[in-house]
């Protein structure tokens, strides 16, 4: 480092991940965010059996022996909520739209909670507040008006099972499946391609199948910033000896080193533990190559022996062995080799890793599911799995990592875009209404509708649909055109803000909030990664008098827009358990619903994989062949190389808590590109050099200017940028052909012009 020209900003973080600076930025996010009086009752109650659950990320509780169930970023979801910060109307009326348009995310989220219905007002460029009575009665107008077709109906991944089923229920009833939902960018992948494969969308082991595995082979995420409380889990692994491999193309301080802040002795001698026992930087984009490695060096292996695969197993639960076994013997090393990044002798090390464990578990991310061939990256790592009967024993299984606290239960209680008949079937007895059977449109396929002008509405039941998607050249201009925009929010961020001919943003309860309704105080649910579902209660006295739960205020909509409806929808919000009842009476494995959620940690949802039953149309679980390798080889052949966006440590989604990423040594910027010094040295480029970055696609030309190159331990031919900044650089066409998952993880681009940055 000595050598290099110093960049501002930039400087290696040499501590472990967690640990001192994890309590230290957890201490500051307090400090600037909350009531001093206040924050340790809401940290306090934090994943507590009859607390709230974290609003941050969906890796599940396993006991309550400890006072401490947040982590560092945990703090910061509860402390950016829980805010003492308002939106007031004073200040709203002073500054113009166009104006609040200009501020970045990070502004506009640090001007604290909405507290009232606001309206846009084109006279005055201003958001100006109305009643909840008029914001109802323009949505309902508006919705009667359109044809169902032409509304988009998002859903962010921080809402209840509540709120999300009372959602479609009222959207069916009205008349489309248009569900564009956040996991459509993140593991539609993995709903996907794992039903495929084994017969459900979701992973298949528990936390405690981590206490007894032997081996973890972990592929394309970083926990310690994206899902930190997992990093306990592996922390715990890792000082049992239990091997923890790692498949990813940057080097992750996480990912290698980690002091738990709740381990007193690592705390006292500033000691921390090794995670990764080996770490292998495969190349963006080369996870299908990587992992038919893997496969193959175990294929080989078993040709030598007979005695690496488990026979027994594929021959009385497995269809398509064969076809997959002949694609690996007709895959060469060579292409393996150039595809991954990797060598074989690495991959054969990791083979043989596997071959000598009995209980294996294989986690992934994102960096699995968002390319164009996501879901065969996580068919690959299914089949991978089904070779040696890894699924329906301890410690064993496949783990997809969702990011959003209960991204996995909006799908289980009914928003999909493509509906089973059977769950249609169950509403339109219960509720006596007739559901639409014509599949609607998910987030990608919603965008496009929307600009093609055949949408005309969009309601936002929380999140911040237009940036999180790529594109926003295409994007954001055309939500300007549609003629209603709703968003149900806690706080302002851009999409709010590209203003329609009729603007709303409606304020709800945050899940830290008391939520009282007629029948008293009320519970919520969500399902963790491990489709755990348990209850979540807010204690703290919500921001304002004037806001109104998530179920409420889709109700209040409901009310308005189908005045004939033979539901009456505030009958459920008077009462949640009456919404559980009836997900418990059109949904299986909800038995005894209302009960169950009694008990802390709740309960575990059906999986049919972890008793060896596969609900497939065989019944059977499938090897399923993908014949390529890569993305386009043909364009990195031509001298581009493999965007990945990345989150910060001070991130979460579009949601930024400071302009910080500690661990990979940036501060107080994100005008970044991390980059291979091989890679540097041969585009000429030194550390602090500023570039253009220009995507490398045939029908795209898109640039995002100024940019710093950076040296980092990243995989040759990889680059990391700034999501969501990065995404002007990825076309809304570019993605996963199955899924429809947009291809974050690996857009082909080049780099222009160089000038150096001031010292």
């Amino acid at each position: 480092m000595s050598n290099k020209r110093h960049v501002p900003g930039i400087h290696p973080y040499n501590g472990p991940a967690g640990g001192w600076g994890a309590l230290k930025a957890t201490a500051i996010a307090v400090k600037n965010q909350m009531d001093t009086l206040v924050a340790p009752k809401a940290l306090l109650n934090t994943n507590q059996p009859d607390g709230f659950d974290c609003p941050g990320c969906a890796w599940p509780d396993k006991d309550h022996h400890s006072t401490f169930q947040f982590c560092e970023n945990g703090a910061k979801a509860v402390t950016w909520e829980a805010t003492s910060r308002r939106v007031t109307a004073d200040f709203l009326s002073k500054t113009p739209v166009s104006t609040l348009l200009t501020r970045s995310d990070y502004e506009l989220e640090g001007y604290g909670r909405l507290t009232q219905p606001l309206r846009y007002h084109a006279a005055t460029d201003t958001l100006q507040p109305l009643s909840w009575e008029e914001a109802f009665g323009i949505i309902g107008q508006t919705l009667q008006r359109l044809p169902p077709k032409a509304v988009e109906f998002y859903t962010s991944g921080r809402t209840s099972n509540e709120a999300a089923y009372l959602y479609q229920l009222m959207v069916r009833e009205y008349g489309c499946n248009n569900f564009p939902d956040c996991s459509n960018m993140c593991h539609e992948a993995t709903s996907v391609g794992l039903p495929q494969s084994i017969g459900i969308g979701k992973g298949t082991v528990s936390l405690d199948d981590f206490d007894k595995t032997e081996l973890i082979i972990s592929i394309g995420h970083n926990p310690g910033t994206n899902h930190p409380r997992m990093m306990g889990t592996l922390h715990e692994a890792a000082r049992r000896n239990v091997p923890i491999i790692v498949l990813n193309p940057m080097k992750e301080r996480a990912l290698e080193r980690f002091a738990d802040p709740q381990n007193p002795i690592e705390m006292a001698t500033y000691q921390s533990t090794d995670i990764a026992s080996s770490y292998y930087q495969v190349k963006a984009g080369g996870d299908a190559a990587a992992l038919k490695g893997i496969a193959k060096a175990v294929l080989e292996a078993d040709e030598k022996s007979q005695d690496v695969l488990d026979h027994q197993f594929i021959e009385d639960h497995t269809l398509g062995f064969a076809e997959f076994a002949d694609d690996l013997r007709a895959t060469s090393w060579e292409a393996i080799e150039q595809a991954s990044g990797l060598p074989r002798e690495s991959l054969t090390r990791v083979a043989e890793h596997y071959a000598n464990s009995q209980a294996t578990i294989i986690t992934y991310g994102m960096g699995i599911t968002q390319h164009q061939h996501g879901t065969e990256n996580v068919q690959l790592i299914a089949s991978l799995l089904l070779m040696r009967g890894n699924f329906g024993k301890a410690g064993a299984g496949i783990c997809p990592l969702r990011g959003h606290s209960n991204v996995q239960g909006n799908r289980t209680v009914g928003i999909s875009e493509k509906p089973a008949e059977r769950f249609l079937q169950a509403l339109d007895q219960h509720f006596g209404i007739n559901s639409p059977r014509e599949h609607g449109h998910d987030a990608g396929a919603a965008m496009e509708a929307i600009i093609r002008g055949e949408s005309k509405a969009l309601i936002c039941l929380g999140g911040n649909f237009a940036v999180a998607l790529p594109d926003p050249e295409r994007c954001f201009p055309a939500l300007k055109e549609l003629e209603l925009s709703v968003h149900i929010a806690t706080k302002l961020n851009r999409s709010h803000l590209l203003i329609a001919k009729e603007t709303l943003i409606l304020p709800c309860l945050g899940r830290t909030e008391i939520d009282q309704q007629s029948t008293g105080k009320q519970s919520i649910t969500v399902e963790d990664s491990m489709s755990m579902v348990h209850a979540s209660a807010g204690k703290l006295k919500p921001a304002s008098p004037s806001l109104r739960s998530e179920i409420a205020i889709v109700a209040g909509i409901a009310q308005a827009t189908l005045p004939n409806s033979p539901i009456d929808y505030l009958h459920y919000v008077e009462d949640y358990g009456r919404i559980r009842d009836a997900i418990e009476a059109t949904l299986p494995g909800f038995n005894d619903y209302n009960e169950r959620i009694q008990h802390p940690g709740g309960f575990r949802m059906p999986l049919p994989p972890t008793q060896r039953q596969w609900p497939t149309p065989s019944g059977r679980a499938h090897f399923l062949v993908y014949q390529g390798l890569n993305e386009d080889d043909a364009l990195t052949a031509q001298g581009a190389l493999r965007l990945i966006t990345l989150r910060s440590h001070d991130q979460y989604n579009t949601t930024l808590y400071g302009l910080d990423d500690r661990y990979r040594g940036v501060f107080g910027r994100r005008d970044v590109l991390f980059m291979n010094p091989d890679d540097m040295r041969a585009q000429g480029l030194e550390h602090g050099d500023v570039v253009d970055i220009v995507t490398a696609l045939p029908d795209s030309d898109s640039t995002m200017k100024n940019i710093t190159v950076i040296e980092y331990a990243i995989a040759r031919g990889s680059v990391g940028a700034y999501y969501p900044e990065a995404n002007i650089l990825i076309p809304l066409s570019y993605r996963d052909q199955q899924s429809g998952t947009p291809a974050y993880k690996s857009v082909p681009v080049k780099l222009l012009s160089k000038v150096q940055e001031p010292a």
